[in-house]
């Protein structure tokens, strides 16, 4: 039995998913499909760029993902097939899959080509769900597309060092549903800069010197907890996909606010991470400092 995912920014009124459900049905009645999210924010490719990268893998291989965002056709917004760690994705080159081909290579990548046979003004409908019955039924990509060896990248991917390599300029790449703020900073980018150095992180006027391992290590469990006081703080974790996010602990945008609500943060705004100089040679004989 196949396995069909949905990643679309169409939200839950309209019949937009509904709709393409039954279409997959209508073509392979036993096929089994699983919703991601429909609740991506609209044309939002680096929010669904990174919850498609932190959802696929957690599915078998052989998997099919439709991914329906800013998926209209047009000469700079072609549709594109990947075959990519033992999974296909369908969607449009947008961007969309540059998250996940800088980390695993594509084993083959086709532009799709059979718009020639279908007329339609809902590509996700008419041709994605054409293309994922295609594969879920045995057939290969180059029957549906031209191959081709490269895709359109996403802005801001990867994070801005300076020459001194003391500072990382990052930028917010999506905001979860709880209001934490998921920068494009990952933990072993941030280390390999950091080599153990102290440092400071900025977003808008707000400041952190510590990363927290899990939300709730803010918590001094030593304290009555009557008299802790920990919810709405704010706070920095490596998050479970390994970004670094900034957070509130507990958040909840009705009471204690968010970190996006209370910081007055929102997706593209720059964070930024100094680190101390790099000791040099000379100070590190005189101090008796270790450094690698």
């Amino acid at each position: 039995m196949a396995i069909i995912t949905l990643t679309t920014d169409f939200g839950e009124k309209d019949h937009f998913a509904g709709a393409v459900k039954g279409a997959i049905y209508s073509e392979l009645s036993d096929t089994r499909i699983v919703d991601i999210s429909h609740s991506v924010s609209p044309f939002n490719i680096s929010e669904a760029a990174y919850i498609i990268l932190n959802a696929y893998s957690s599915f078998p291989k052989g998997t099919i993902h439709i991914i329906g965002i800013d998926s209209e056709l047009n000469p700079e917004n072609k549709h594109i097939a990947i075959k990519l760690d033992d999974h296909y994705f369908i969607c449009a080159n947008n961007g969309i899959m540059s998250m996940i081909c800088t980390e695993i290579a594509p084993e083959k990548i086709v532009e799709i080509n059979i718009h020639d046979k279908i007329e339609t003004n809902f590509p996700v409908l008419d041709v994605f769900v054409k293309v994922a019955c295609h594969v879920a039924r045995g057939g290969t990509l180059e029957i549906i597309g031209k191959v081709i060896n490269t895709i359109k990248p996403i802005r801001n991917l990867i994070p801005f060092v300076n020459d001194e390599k003391n500072q990382i300029i990052g930028s917010v790449i999506y905001i979860d549903n709880y209001g934490n703020v998921v920068t494009n900073i990952k933990k072993k980018f941030f280390e390999d800069i950091q080599k153990t150095r102290k440092f400071e992180i900025s977003a808008r006027n707000h400041k952190f010197k510590k990363i927290y391992n899990r939300y709730s290590d803010i918590v001094n469990f030593e304290v009555e907890e009557s008299k802790r006081n920990d919810e709405g703080k704010g706070m920095v974790v490596f998050n479970s996909a390994g970004y670094l996010e900034i957070a509130v602990y507990k958040s909840n945008s009705r009471t204690v606010g968010s970190a996006s609500t209370l910081m007055g943060l929102k997706t593209m705004d720059t964070v930024t991470v100094k680190f101390q100089p790099i000791p040099t040679a000379a100070v590190i004989r005189e101090q008796g400092l270790r450094y690698e």
